[in-house]
């Protein structure tokens, strides 16, 4: 028996070391850890990198249309009788030929230029779109990471609660024993301790697909051990009202319309450019070699070259040019529009987050003190059920509004650090 008791021991104890040993292994995340993991693997934020390699790639590009271009062919062909030889050789059998051009934009209106500034137009735009892309990234990473908060409470809640009930079962159990009690009054909180396991297990579960929705977003998807540093502690003061104006300019949604709408300003210019002439010139070498493949004198080689100079002016299409130009006038209007209608926007948004948050820590206030009420309540409840004046059924009441009492400082913390984070975005400081 005594051996039992050693080898039941034995195995008690390691099976606790080895689950601190796992526990110890399992990398703790800090919230800015979770924060930076997200900007350098989040799936969105590398697909907007490639967006912004793609428009300097494109920029490139533009950048070569102000210089020369020079291309190459060549050409081998190989006629059979009757052509092949026909009219006293003239026609050679086989001749090999090869071309060789340089071509030179003169002037075109401007294009080349406002072309460029276009291309590098994209490039800001697209890095505006990845800073909003980061902070929507952001602000999902602060909701993810103070949910698996949250449910993490929780779980340590409903363990108290059952632990709880389970006292006052075991209480009730001894009174039905002594025939104290009726066994509904047992019954009662039975159901309710089944409720609290059933409870616990899906707390559990919520916990796990809370880890996996965080490990998506920080680019870490098929890794959810980890543990947080983060509790529902600290500091839940009310903030200042922001400016409005200061947090405008620091929106990337503000930035990102803004050079919209300078982008289309190049577009107009593009269109314009249209209706003014173009200049260009092209130089052109070329050779062949073949029997006889120089008719001037007979010889197997032939070599020339060529110039050309070229100006094409528009003249007339029916208005058609000054329509298109007219049409992207009236696309920037409507930008324009869509640009004031997002800082009025964000105005009322920077509000809202405001409000969110300063009504955060007024629940946080009364919900602590309802915890305080319950806890009163709760020790109450319990000293008059031992000295036998209430039933099992009035101290159940207690707990129930003692646990619901919990949850609500767990969830009203909770909230405040998410409408924080709202209300960084909104300022467009996250």
């Amino acid at each position: 028996m005594i051996v039992r008791k050693y080898i039941t021991a034995f195995f008690v104890l390691a099976a606790l070391v080895l689950q601190g040993a796992a526990k110890a292994q399992s990398p703790v995340l800090t919230l800015a850890e979770c924060r930076r993991l997200a900007l350098e693997q989040n799936k969105k934020m590398k697909a907007a990198q490639y967006r912004i390699d793609a428009s300097r790639a494109a920029l490139q590009a533009a950048n070569a249309n102000a210089y020369p271009s020079i291309d190459a062919s060549l050409l081998g062909i190989y006629l059979g009788k009757p052509i092949g030889g026909a009219f006293n050789g003239m026609i050679p059998d086989a001749v090999a030929s090869g071309t060789v051009t340089a071509s030179q934009p003169i002037y075109a209106g401007g294009k080349i230029r406002t072309g460029k500034e276009a291309a590098g137009k994209g490039v800001e735009i697209r890095e505006e779109q990845k800073q909003l892309t980061a902070s929507e990234v952001l602000l999902n990473v602060e909701k993810a990471y103070w949910q698996i908060v949250q449910v993490n409470e929780k779980i340590i809640l409903a363990n108290k609660y059952r632990d709880m009930l389970q006292a006052l079962q075991q209480d009730l159990q001894n009174s039905f024993d002594a025939g104290m009690i009726y066994k509904n009054d047992l019954l009662r909180v039975e159901v309710s301790l089944n409720e609290a396991k059933l409870n616990i297990i899906k707390a559990q579960d919520g916990l796990v697909m809370a880890r996996l929705n965080l490990a998506q977003i920080i680019g870490n998807a098929n890794n959810t051990t980890f543990e947080l540093a983060d509790s529902v502690t600290g500091s839940f003061s009310e903030v200042q009202a922001g400016n409005l104006a200061e947090a405008a300019e620091k929106r990337p949604e503000i930035r990102l319309l803004q050079k919209s709408v300078e982008a289309e300003e190049l577009q107009r210019k593009l269109l314009k450019a249209d209706r003014l002439p173009t200049i260009g010139l092209s130089a052109s070498g070329l050779a062949a070699a073949g029997k006889g493949a120089n008719f001037t004198n007979g010889k197997d080689f032939l070599g020339s070259w060529y110039g050309l100079a070229s100006i094409s002016v528009p003249i007339f299409d029916w208005g058609k040019r000054n329509a298109k130009v007219r049409e992207q006038s009236l696309k920037i209007a409507a930008q324009q529009q869509q640009l004031d209608e997002t800082k009025e926007m964000i105005g009322l948004e920077v509000q809202q987050a405001y409000l969110l948050l300063n009504q955060s820590v007024k629940n946080i206030e009364l919900s602590q003190l309802s915890l305080q009420q319950a806890d009163e309540n709760l020790r109450l409840a319990n000293d008059r059920f031992k000295a036998g004046t209430i039933t099992g059924k009035d101290v159940q009441e207690a707990q129930a509004i003692w646990q619901q009492a919990y949850s609500g400082v767990i969830d009203a913390k909770v909230a405040y650090k998410v409408n924080e984070a709202g209300y960084k975005k909104a300022m467009g400081s996250l």
